[in-house]
Parts: structure tokens; C-alpha cells; sequence
């Protein structure tokens, strides 16, 4: 696919948004579970376990088969195409049962169809909520669920609290030919992608957008435009996407937080993001000045 020849025609439309999934997905809270058969979301980690059949790859649908995990609990999460979707933690030591084949949702390169990696995307949220909301941060005490909704209340002070999102900002920086790319040492062999960070106390999506490029790289930019944003459920971030002009500065690279940041031709342009992120969308779109 030619870079410049997106599939995202807005950043609204990229795999973990909501909207990806208005056509199969109803969400629900957890105490409107209506019983009965249903979907499953087995979450191994961040792997997603589907059958794959002759349609490809798909949910489980039915009962909750004996040669699966014999703990945890069966969390409702909403309807899938009318019918009951659970999401099930799958133990990571644990093999994957027969039938079922592992994807990763985390893999610059997967294959899985936007809804399913969307909604293995959502669960995966949910799940590190359930994993961090089991007891108050302000006193220790287990937490129960409010109704009709995916809030908790504490047992003990009667604090109330609700889903944590992270607000990040990433940032494309731009100048005559050239594009500023940064690397983590964790990505696969060679891939490069966009400035990023997350916004600190008293901060706006814009002050953290700029203050990540210059602590980050030690360049200096200008007019800074938000561009769209993006759910990142890994493991529970909003990002901010933004594009802004070079105006000065030398390149610095902040080894602490990258391995690698330089300018790169847009004629010759390194391994990029995958099509599931905001950093693609935002290459495919805003690339030349």
C-alpha cells in the first residue's frame, strides 16, 4: 500500500475507536448480564483467542467449554451481533485449548479484522480496570460495582471511582523535505513513528505536545494543529494527535527515553507505524508541508 493511499479517511475510524464497532457491538455494564449462551472474549495477556473457520477468524459462541480456564470470573461486557459477549482472563502459563488460535493485538503487522481487534482492544481495557479497581487507592478497602455502569464504590471510606484514561499527545513534526521520527528500543527492527508522551499535571494536550518534542529531541515548533484522536488500549491511554512546523533548534536525542530520533527525507522514509495507529494516520495524511 502506497503510504499515501490511507485506508483511514479519519482518525474517527481507527481500529480501537468506538466506531468500529457501532455494527456488531452493543456495550453494556456488568450487572445487565441476561444470562444464557453466548460470545467470548478470551484474553491471554494481550493476545486475543479466536476459532478459525471457514469464514476466518471469529469469536467462541456457546457454553463455557471444560478444557478452559476452571478459574475467573466471566465478565459481561455488552451484546455481540444480539447475542451476550463475556470476556474470560486466560492465564498466560496456561496453553491455548484446541480449536483456538492466539492474535496478537499488539502486532505491528496483525491481520485481524478491525472489529475483532477493536473490540480485543476494548476488553483488554476493561480488563487492566478490573485488574487496578479491585480496592480503593485511598484506603485499601475492596471495591464493589456501582449499577448500571462500570464505576466502583468503596467498601470502606464510600469513595467513588471511575475508569482511569491516560491522555497522551503525538506529534508529527514537519520542515521543507523532512520529517522528525523517533524510535523505542522495544519496537521491531527499524521501525520509527511520532513524538509521544503523556500530559502531566496542568497541562493541555497542546503545552504537553510541545514540551514532549522539546524534552524528547530539543527541537523547537510552531503552529500546532490538533488533528484527531485515538483510544490506545495499551493499556489505557487517549491519544491526541497534533502536527507542527520545525522553527529551530538542533537535534538532541534523549537516550533515557529513545533509541534513536532523526530527520528523514519523505522520499525515503523508514519503516512506519502500523495502519491501526493515529501515528500512521497522521503520516498518511500530513506528511509534506
Amino acid at each position: 500500500m502506497n503510504l499515501l493511499d490511507s485506508y483511514f479517511s479519519s482518525p474517527l475510524h481507527l481500529p480501537f475507536n468506538n466506531d468500529c464497532l457501532q455494527k456488531y457491538f452493543r456495550q453494556g455494564p456488568p450487572d445487565h448480564d441476561p444470562g444464557g449462551v453466548g460470545y467470548w472474549i478470551l484474553l491471554r495477556g494481550t493476545e486475543l483467542l479466536l476459532q478459525n473457520g471457514s469464514a476466518g477468524v471469529q469469536l467462541p459462541h456457546g457454553r463455557r467449554r471444560a478444557d478452559w480456564p476452571v478459574g475467573g470470573e466471566a465478565l459481561y461486557i455488552g451484546t455481540w451481533e444480539g447475542s451476550p459477549c463475556r470476556l474470560l482472563p486466560w492465564p498466560e502459563q496456561q496453553p491455548v485449548a484446541n480449536g483456538l488460535e492466539p492474535c496478537q493485538l499488539r502486532d505491528w503487522g496483525t491481520s485481524i479484522p478491525i472489529q475483532l481487534l477493536s473490540l480485543g482492544g476494548l476488553a483488554h481495557q476493561i480488563r487492566h480496570w478490573e485488574i487496578n479497581s479491585q480496592v480503593c487507592s485511598r484506603c485499601g478497602s475492596p471495591m464493589g460495582r456501582l449499577p448500571n455502569e462500570w464505576g466502583k464504590l468503596c467498601s470502606g471510606c464510600a469513595a467513588v471511582h471511575f475508569p482511569h484514561i491516560h491522555p497522551c499527545a503525538i506529534t508529527l513534526v514537519r520542515r521543507p523535505g523532512e520529517v522528525l521520527l523517533t524510535r523505542k528500543a522495544e519496537w521491531p527492527d527499524g521501525h520509527y513513528s511520532l513524538v509521544a508522551g503523556f500530559v502531566n499535571f496542568g497541562e493541555c494536550l497542546e503545552e504537553a505536545a510541545v514540551r514532549e518534542i522539546t524534552e524528547e529531541t530539543g527541537v523547537r515548533v510552531k503552529n500546532l494543529r490538533y488533528v484527531g484522536s485515538q483510544c490506545w488500549p495499551f493499556p489505557s491511554q487517549l491519544m491526541g494527535g497534533f502536527v507542527a512546523d520545525y522553527d529551530g533548534g538542533e537535534l538532541v536525542v534523549d537516550y533515557g527515553e529513545l533509541a534513536d530520533a532523526r530527520w528523514f527525507s519523505v522520499d525515503a522514509l523508514p519503516k512506519m507505524p502500523p495502519l491501526r495507529s493515529i501515528s500512521r494516520y497522521i503520516l498518511d495524511h500530513y506528511l509534506h508541508i
